[in-house]
């Protein structure tokens, strides 16, 4: 995985955020808001949220990452 500098993980849209309500006032990726702007952030985001997040938080990223991931109703594979 790409390591996102600083300004990388400010300029992360909400959009692409698990918990995008952390986000800054401009936009930008704070600790916990699990940013996922390519599949490897989603796919680590996540491992974080199912040690880190609460189950109501771990619902939303992983709703997210598997959008991302192509994972979920749409997809033509299993699990």
């Amino acid at each position: 995985m790409a390591r996102l500098t600083a300004g990388q993980r400010k300029s992360v849209p909400k959009s692409k955020m698990g918990v995008p309500s952390k986000a800054t006032k401009k936009g930008g990726a704070v600790s916990g808001s699990y940013p996922m702007p390519d599949k490897s952030h989603a796919r680590v985001a996540k491992s974080y949220a199912a040690r880190y997040a609460s189950p109501a938080q771990r619902a939303k990223i992983d709703a997210k990452a598997n959008k991302i991931l192509g994972k979920g109703k749409t997809s033509k594979r299993g699990r």
